[in-house]
């Protein structure tokens, strides 16, 4: 853990539908900082690594979902106690989808490169994150022919598959 401030709590876990989770006591939340009233946090249960997002109950304290990996790492199980030591994770995680050259090659082809610049970062972030993660060949060109099209019919909502 880094040179952030770090906060150690005991808590039982328990069930909310079919999640585990513990609540954080309001002593830690209210000295860390939520973005768009999240908390992210990295940390330890029962000494096993774990990062994760603290997430806002109304008028309750934060809770800490507790998944498998960290149930199994930690040695608990439901209704059991963990020892947990967090601290604010300031880290950045976002993901960058490089632009394929099949698609950069058809954009310049077809004069569309500034249509393309011209659609909301996050819609850019999904069709490339979408061409990105295809496995074949021929469903690529499919879908980068999908995005051509609708760029050239004027579309400013891109949506792929």
């Amino acid at each position: 853990m880094s040179d952030t401030e770090k906060h150690k709590f005991s808590a039982k876990l328990y069930k909310i539908g079919i999640n585990l989770v513990v609540d954080v006591p309001l002593k830690i939340t209210s000295r860390l900082v939520a973005t768009r009233g999240l908390i992210r946090i990295r940390g330890f249960i029962n000494e096993h690594p774990f990062h994760t997002t603290l997430m806002p109950v109304k008028e309750k304290p934060y809770i800490l979902y507790v998944n498998i990996p960290m149930l199994k790492g930690a040695g608990v199980q439901e209704s059991g106690r963990a020892t947990f030591l967090i601290e604010q994770d300031n880290a950045n995680y976002e993901v960058h989808y490089p632009m394929l050259p099949a698609l950069d090659k058809q954009l310049k082809e077809h004069k569309l490169t500034k249509n393309f610049n011209l659609l909301s970062e996050s819609r850019k972030k999904d069709i490339l994150k979408y061409l990105n993660n295809v496995k074949s060949v021929k469903t690529l060109n499919k879908h980068i022919g999908t995005v051509i099209q609708k760029l050239l019919d004027g579309e400013v909502n891109v949506r792929i598959p």
